[in-house]
């Protein structure tokens, strides 16, 4: 008989059709049946021997909320036996119009229930027990989570276990994961998590990948590049990190209708075993970033989500440097200005923030001079070992990407038909903070933000903590442009302050959007005295007005 195995997730919901995500423990047909006879059918296909379904649900009811079963070869394997937890339920659309997107990044699988928690609790973890609390209180429509879902490069004492079992620790890549299979170990561990499961079985969720879902500092430069490819393990830790992301991340962004035009996915279901037409996408997919999109949309009624891949997408050639290539950034510009009028917010969701600290931002300006020569070959070779060291390739890394995404930001939301706001989704750089910028001659008329949400559940040192905050001082502005000058880095287009934050600890955010209005709550997890946690409020503000 089969079991499942890990899921069931909710990834896309509109208001008449869902998916459901699932692993399984053997070949067989997964379904759901909902209450309101909503249903979908869907057969397993297999990749490495684990057996997957992605349950197209169809015949919802927008405005309506309904109960929903899973089973496998028609025998009931969700919910589970005894559950502590409300049924998991499908919400189709907005009843009201209403649009609640939650947001983080980053985070470490939290411990088993008996363990110690290093970094305190976990804010998916805890807005579970909320939910499961009072069910019929607000929860988020859709969660937005903007990268290091896993880390496969810093693995927790149970996943080393369980890796030692299996090879050598002493030999690279050491304590990360080093194929398909140890991938699918850190999502069971993360994903196993009995609130988390519950979680993401009721709440949709939208995803997308940053450096750690690989390694740290992925894609950083052409130079890191080529190092990485001369070792003998990296081919297939990022062939593997693909492949595992396409299956358990990617697949469920997707809308019924660009799965059933996708020929990758119809050739995976066709297929008695993927792993070898999957592990070729991936390969090809790694050798040439411009075959595959992981980039994607999704419209909430009149909130408009695009999911940048600020990762796999770069030109990392020196002279050329890019966040995204030209197929990436044409797809963006395209999809930002398609039927103008027809929606009141737009949300650019990228792992990396554009806007940052002003001494960080004119710092990765400065050493992208560097790095490209503009003072000689040794600052050059100095610049590089900086790059890496401290993570200096965000957007402002990129200084024409910056510029080019300032422009089309400034083009959208500008005439009659802008939206309220434009906001940016940001993670990364483990605390929080909403910045606004300014345009020397005056700007788009939407609201325009940058809103930087993470960790969910990790942790940052103190002295990086007292650094962001010196980074949005006076005189880090000015120290800024003196280090800028040296590498003749010219002055951005825009100015931006920093209007909230800096806040630090395991956290999320939420924007409610409802017609030309949005308010938006930043969320700290907190001890609750009692041995749990619970989800407090620090900062709460209305970006606009209908």
């Amino acid at each position: 008989m089969a079991a499942l195995r890990l899921g069931p997730l909710l990834r896309y919901v509109d208001g008449s059709t869902a998916t459901v995500w699932v692993e399984a423990s053997r070949p067989c047909t997964a379904e759901v049946r909902c209450a309101d006879g909503a249903h979908g059918t869907a057969r397993t296909f297999q990749v490495a021997g684990h057996h997957y379904a992605l349950v197209p649900v169809t015949g919802l009811t927008a405005g309506t909320t309904t109960e929903y079963q899973v089973l496998l070869d028609g025998t009931p394997v969700w919910p589970l036996p005894d559950s502590p937890y409300p049924p998991s339920v499908i919400r189709a659309g907005w009843a009201d119009g209403t649009v609640r997107v939650a947001f983080g990044s980053c985070r470490w699988a939290a411990p088993p229930a008996d363990g110690k928690d290093p970094v305190g609790p976990d804010a998916l973890d805890t807005l579970a027990a909320r939910i499961a609390a009072d069910p019929t209180a607000e929860r988020p429509d859709v969660l937005l989570l903007l990268g290091d879902q896993v880390y496969a490069d810093e693995t927790s004492e149970a996943t080393r276990r369980r890796l030692a079992a299996r090879r050598d620790l002493k030999e690279p890549p050491g304590n990360g994961v080093a194929d398909y299979e140890e991938y699918t170990e850190l999502y069971y561990e993360s994903w196993r998590d009995s609130e988390v499961r519950w979680l993401l079985s009721t709440v949709p969720t939208c995803m997308i990948f940053d450096d750690h879902d690989v390694i740290d500092d992925w894609n950083t430069s052409a130079a890191w590049l080529a190092e990485m490819r001369t070792t003998d393990w990296w081919q297939e830790r990022v062939v593997s990190g693909l492949m595992s992301y396409w299956v358990h991340q990617h697949l469920g962004n997707l809308s019924p209708a660009e799965l059933a035009a996708d020929p990758l996915y119809a050739a995976v279901r066709d297929t008695p075993d993927a792993t070898d037409l999957l592990r070729t996408f991936a390969t090809e997919a790694d050798a040439d970033p411009t075959t595959v999109r992981w980039s994607y949309r999704r419209d909430f009624g009149r909130v408009r989500l695009l999911m940048v891949d600020s990762r796999a997408a770069r030109v990392l050639a020196e002279g050329s440097r890019s966040m995204l290539d030209a197929g990436e950034q044409e797809w963006l510009r395209t999809e930002a200005l398609d039927e103008p009028g027809s929606f009141d917010h737009l949300l650019i969701g990228t792992s990396l923030p554009w806007l940052l600290p002003h001494l960080v931002h004119d710092a990765e300006g400065w050493n992208a001079a560097l790095c490209r020569g503009e003072k000689g070959e040794r600052w050059a070779r100095w610049g590089e070992k900086m790059r890496r060291g401290a993570d200096l390739e965000h957007w402002s890394a990129f200084p024409e990407s910056f510029d080019a995404l300032a422009a089309l930001i400034a083009e959208v939301g500008s005439g009659d038909a802008a939206p309220a706001t434009v906001c940016v989704l940001s993670g990364d750089v483990h605390h929080a903070y909403v910045a606004e910028p300014t345009w020397p001659a005056g700007g788009p008329d939407a609201r325009v933000l940058q809103l930087t949400c993470s960790p969910v559940h990790n942790s940052i040192p103190p002295v990086m903590q007292m650094g962001f905050r010196f980074g949005w001082s006076r005189f880090a502005r000015f120290l800024g442009r003196r280090i800028a000058g040296h590498g003749k880095v010219p002055q951005p287009p825009i100015d931006w302050r920093c209007t909230s934050g800096p806040w630090f600890g395991n956290q999320l955010m939420t924007l409610t959007m409802n017609g030309r209005s949005a308010r938006l709550l930043l969320e700290h997890t907190a001890q609750d005295g009692q041995g749990g946690a619970r989800l407090t409020t620090v900062e709460e503000s209305v970006l606009t007005t209908s």
